[in-house]
């Protein structure tokens, strides 16, 4: 048995088929076209996953952080003013997530 056969083999569950560490030669590439394609296929997938993680952290740090931790630190910031910050936050979250949607359109 080869080391990457061994190594597949370890790392396999029972009853499931084998997981496989390295592309096969019918899985690869064909020509330059095909690999620019998933070059670009893969780059639009990680800026999509940057800018929904960028969404997340305005929404969680920028939204909810200030209610929570006013309420824990028994600070009265005012209901207009976390509900103000808390529609901004969701606003710039969601406006984000779109982004990140429309980004993924441009899988080929």
């Amino acid at each position: 048995m080869t080391g990457a056969a061994a190594s597949a083999d370890r790392f396999s569950l029972p009853g499931c088929p084998p997981c496989r560490l390295m592309a096969t030669e019918s899985e690869a590439p064909r020509d330059a076209g095909d690999r620019a394609k998933l070059v670009a296929n893969e780059s639009a997938k990680l800026t999509a996953t940057y800018v929904n993680g960028v969404a997340i952290a305005i929404l969680a740090v920028g939204g909810l952080a200030p209610v929570f931790s006013g309420r824990l630190a028994g600070i009265d910031f005012g209901a207009a003013l976390l509900g103000a910050n808390l529609l901004l936050c969701a606003t710039t979250s969601a406006a984000l997530n779109w982004l990140g949607r429309r980004i993924l359109r441009t899988l080929r």
